[in-house]
């Protein structure tokens, strides 16, 4: 077995650490006993080169700018397959078959009615209320009305608690939007496919039958599969964290909504629409970029660069190809779109973005496109917990059935005082 050498020059002492090899990416120091042999721990603040876990649902390349689940390319998922083809891949492991969709999305439609008595929380909720907030209240209320699912027993067990929470997440997502604007409720339509009964719940008033364009239901759709999963990221480790304790799967993937709210994760989307807003004219655009490039001044592009891509992120590849595309079709906001194309054009032409990796990342476009689809900027983080959740429910299964970990519980430096007195 391949090691690793420490070597403490305090105490002239050496020690080894095994090499462990993955089947795709960098190899991992195991240094699980480093603390037992050597008394110390690692000092690496956001976790940046520590590998939490072992897992085998995603697979990123920062460097080539790729993205795999389970083995197939974004690229193929996001053209060529749903978004419930995705969901399967990522719960079952393999593409289903055309039977196996069949019976997948049918059981989909059937369990995405919510319980009236999960509905009537709504109601508690001012208008005015952040749809996040009552996202992340809905499924955490959700473990009272489905507790069984706190002691999981077998495999079937585990993909009736997916599916059912996959199935919910749209209606509460559409329940949460409708009272903000103070309507009337709709429930699902068995009729509709995943992504276009979303569309429904949020736009339709009761009694009406609409219809929902085929070309918004593809973009939507699009959006929600990439979206699905991206390896150990903020929300996803909280996910992992909560899941580490014992606590029910819905209190787990509630705190990874509240995880994904923040504006440096999932609401970025939400900033970069605000921006162009802000920004507000072409004419503009040049006084923005020189003081995105002036380090004495706080102002920061939303939409660009990545902690984990250092080359063009894949999804955003995906949807700039899709944006070009429907431009026409989905109506893009004209002047919001010029002044996101003029950015955009500098971006990738002036050195100081090229530098520093500074791309169009997929919040980007995704908000340009949910824009176009007259989903309101306070919405966004929402859909991003609709395409999320798949990948959530996932890594907490794939968390439950390993059996190296361990509650998660990080170590620290300490920097305080060391013996005070009274």
């Amino acid at each position: 077995m391949a090691t690793v050498t420490l070597i403490d020059n305090r105490n002239n002492k050496s020690y080894e650490f095994p090499i462990l090899s993955p089947t795709k990416g960098p190899d991992v120091i195991d240094i699980r006993k480093l603390y037992g042999e050597t008394g110390m721990f690692t000092y690496d603040p956001g976790f940046t080169a520590t590998a939490s876990c072992s897992s085998d649902i995603t697979f990123i390349d920062g460097g080539k700018g790729e993205l795999r689940y389970r083995g197939y390319a974004i690229e193929d998922l996001a053209n060529k397959k749903s978004y419930l083809d995705t969901c399967f891949l990522l719960l079952e492991g393999h593409l289903p078959h055309q039977d196996e969709l069949i019976t997948f999305d049918m059981e989909i439609r059937k369990r995405a009615f919510v319980h009236e008595g999960l509905k009537n929380l709504f109601y508690a909720f001012p208008d005015q209320a952040h749809p996040m907030a009552m996202m992340s209240s809905a499924v955490a209320a959700l473990s009272a009305f489905h507790f069984e699912h706190i002691n999981l027993k077998d495999d079937c067990d585990y993909q009736i608690m997916s599916r059912r929470l996959l199935a919910k997440i749209p209606t509460l997502a559409a329940f949460a939007y409708r009272r903000t604007l103070g309507i009337p409720f709709i429930y699902p339509d068995i009729e509709r496919s995943f992504t276009e009964n979303f569309l429904y719940m949020m736009r339709a008033y009761p009694g009406e039958d609409l219809e929902i364009p085929e070309v918004e239901v593809r973009a939507l759709d699009t959006i929600f599969t990439l979206h699905a999963d991206h390896e150990q990221n903020a929300s996803t480790s909280t996910v992992r964290g909560v899941a580490s304790t014992g606590a029910h799967p819905y209190a787990a993937i509630s705190a990874g909504i509240d995880a994904l709210w923040g504006r440096a994760h999932g609401g970025a989307n939400e900033s970069v629409i605000a921006q162009l807003e802000y920004i507000g004219s072409l004419d503009n655009v040049d006084d923005f970029i020189a003081r995105a490039k002036n380090s004495d001044d706080d102002f920061k592009l939303m939409g660009f660069g990545h902690r984990v891509y250092k080359n063009f992120d894949p999804r955003a590849k995906i949807l700039k190809s899709l944006m070009d595309e429907l431009e026409g079709e989905l109506g893009v906001n004209s002047e919001l779109l010029a002044i996101a194309r003029k950015i955009e054009e500098v971006a990738l032409s002036d050195e100081y973005f090229i530098k520093r990796n500074l791309y169009p990342n997929i919040d980007f476009y995704s908000g340009l496109i949910l824009t176009a689809l007259k989903i309101p900027k306070n919405m966004f983080t929402n859909i991003f917990v609709i395409g999320r959740t798949v990948g959530w429910i996932a890594q907490w299964s794939e968390l439950k059935h390993d059996k190296e970990m361990k509650i998660a519980r990080p170590r620290q430096r300490y920097m305080g005082p060391t013996e005070e007195t009274l």
